[in-house]
C-alpha cells in the first residue's frame, strides 16, 4: 500500500482557513469549507485466481459561501492556490444570482463543537498487495471445501481504506480526523444444472486486528448459498415475517428516513408530526450514541460542526426525537439535533432471543434473508419487495423458498413488531438484531 497521506492535518487545516479568508476578503458573510484525502487499496480473487487489484487515492474540497441569505456552493479536486481560489469565487457568484432562502445560513454558534476527542476511529491496514491476496485466496477456498457442490464464485475481495478530513467555518469552528474501515467478502454459487444459488458474506472493521479469520467469512457464504438449494414458490398468503438483522438494519434505516428533517419539512413522510406518539410497541428503545470508540458513525460534531450528543431517539416505542440539520431545523421551527449528514451509531435494544429463538416464538412463518427492487413509498408507508429465504414450520427452517413478494405498510409493520433479537451484526450506523413483524402480507404462486 502507498505510504499515508498526501497531505497532513495541518496542511488540511491551513487550506481550510486559506478558503475561510478568501471568502471574507471577497465579501462572503459566511462560509464554510470541507476538506478530505483518501485513499486504499482493493484486491479480488476468483477460483483462486487475482482478478483485479485496484489503489484509489483522491482528494476534495467543498466550499458553501453566504452572501446575506444567499448560499452558492462550488467544489473542486485540485488543491493549487489558484484552483482553491476558483472554487471560492464560484461559489460567490452562484451565492450572488440565488433566491434569498430565510433558513440559509450556519449554525448557531453556541452548538458548535468546541473540542475534538479521540474515538479510536483510525487504524490504518498497511497490508502488502501479496498477503491481500493471499487472504482472499484463503476465504474462497474455505468456501470451495464446505462441499463440491459449491461450484463456483462470485470472488472474495479484501479491501483496506484510510482516510482524513479537516472541517471549518467562518464562526471559528475547525474540526477534524482520519478514520479506516477495512472488508473482507465473499460470494460464491452452488448447485447444478436449473438448480443454482448465489449467496454470500461479508465483514467491516475499523481495526483489521479484530477481522474473524477469513475462511469463517468464506465457509458461512457457502453454507448460506447452500441451504438454498431446492428453493420452492409459496402459495399468496398471510403471515408473521422475520427480517434477518442486516435486513432488519433496512426497516430501521426507514424509520430514521421517515423522521429526518429533509422528508418532515418537504411532507414526504408517512410519519408526519409523530413527535410524542406510539410508534412502536412499547418494549422497543432506540438511543443515539455518537461517541462509542471505534463506531462506524462515531463524530464529536454533525457535517454542520454542531456537537454531538447522546440522547433517546425512541423510549417505549413512543417517538422522542428527530433528525434535524440546522437547515431542516430552521425549516421546521425546531433546533437542530446534530444529524446533518445522518445518524449516529443508532442502537436497537436487543431482546433476549437468538435468531433460533425468535424464530421458535414466531412458529410458522416467512425467514426473509434476501430483498430485491426499491418498492417502498414513502409518502404513504407502502412497502413491497421481491424476497427470498425460508419457509418455517413449529420453529424450524422447513424449506428455502424464492420468487415472492413481501408486502405491508410501514406504520403497521413498525407497530406489529412482536420481538427483536439478539444476533446485531454490526456493519454501519444502526444497529439491530433480527425483528419479528406479526403479519405480513406473501405475494407468491
Amino acid at each position: 500500500m502507498s505510504q499515508g497521506f498526501a497531505h497532513s492535518k495541518d496542511a488540511l487545516r491551513e487550506l481550510a482557513q486559506t478558503v475561510l479568508d478568501h471568502a471574507a476578503a471577497k465579501g462572503a458573510t459566511a462560509c464554510e469549507v470541507d476538506v478530505s484525502e483518501g485513499f486504499g487499496q482493493s484486491v479480488s480473487v476468483r477460483r483462486q485466481e487475482v482478478e483485479t487489484i485496484e489503489y484509489n487515492r483522491d482528494k476534495g474540497l467543498g466550499v458553501t459561501i453566504y452572501i446575506g441569505q444567499r448560499r452558492g456552493h462550488a467544489s473542486s479536486s485540485d488543491f493549487s492556490p489558484a484552483a482553491v481560489r476558483a472554487s471560492v469565487d464560484a461559489a460567490l457568484s452562484i451565492a450572488r444570482f440565488t433566491a434569498e432562502d430565510d433558513c440559509a445560513g450556519l449554525p448557531d454558534a453556541r452548538l458548535l463543537a468546541k473540542k475534538g476527542m479521540d474515538l479510536d476511529l483510525y487504524h490504518p491496514w498497511d497490508i502488502p498487495v501479496e498477503a491481500a491476496i493471499d487472504i482472499a485466496r484463503h476465504c474462497e477456498q474455505a468456501a470451495f471445501d464446505v462441499s463440491p457442490m459449491v461450484k463456483n464464485s462470485e470472488g472474495a475481495s479484501v479491501s483496506a481504506q484510510t482516510a482524513h478530513f479537516v472541517s471549518a467555518n467562518s464562526l471559528g469552528f475547525m474540526g477534524g480526523f482520519a478514520t479506516s474501515r477495512h472488508y473482507v467478502s465473499c460470494s460464491v454459487i452452488a448447485g447444478e444444472g436449473e438448480d443454482m444459488q448465489r449467496d454470500d458474506w461479508y465483514a467491516t472493521r475499523r481495526n483489521a486486528n479484530d477481522f474473524p479469520d477469513a475462511a469463517r467469512i468464506g465457509d458461512y457464504a457457502a453454507r448460506r448459498a447452500l441451504s438454498r438449494l431446492g428453493a420452492r414458490k409459496l402459495k399468496t398468503r398471510k403471515c408473521p415475517v422475520v427480517f434477518e438483522a442486516p435486513l432488519a438494519v433496512g426497516l430501521i434505516g426507514s424509520f430514521v428516513h421517515a423522521v429526518s428533517g429533509g422528508a418532515l419539512y418537504r411532507k414526504t413522510s408517512f410519519l408526519l408530526d409523530s413527535l410524542g406518539q406510539q410508534i412502536f410497541p412499547d418494549f422497543v428503545q432506540i438511543s443515539e450514541r455518537p461517541h462509542v470508540r471505534g463506531g462506524f458513525a462515531s463524530s464529536p460534531f454533525d457535517d454542520d460542526g454542531v456537537a454531538t450528543h447522546d440522547r433517546e431517539v425512541v423510549e417505549n416505542g413512543v417517538l422522542k426525537a428527530y433528525f434535524l440539520s440546522t437547515y431542516s431545523a430552521r425549516k421546521l421551527g425546531m433546533q437542530t439535533t446534530g444529524n446533518a449528514g445522518g445518524s449516529h451509531n443508532l442502537l436497537v435494544q436487543p431482546g433476549r432471543h437468538d435468531l433460533n429463538g425468535l424464530l421458535r416464538k414466531m412458529g410458522t412463518g416467512l425467514l426473509v434473508t434476501e430483498l430485491m427492487g426499491q418498492g417502498v413509498n414513502y409518502v404513504t408507508g407502502d412497502y413491497s419487495r421481491g424476497a427470498a429465504g425460508y419457509w418455517v414450520e413449529k420453529g424450524e427452517i422447513a424449506y428455502p423458498v424464492e420468487e415472492i413478494t413481501i408486502a405491508g405498510n410501514l406504520r403497521e409493520m413498525l407497530r406489529g413488531i412482536v420481538a427483536i433479537a439478539n444476533d446485531t451484526e454490526v456493519r454501519g450506523s444502526k444497529q439491530v438484531g433480527s425483528i419479528l413483524i406479526d403479519r405480513m402480507t406473501i405475494a407468491g404462486n
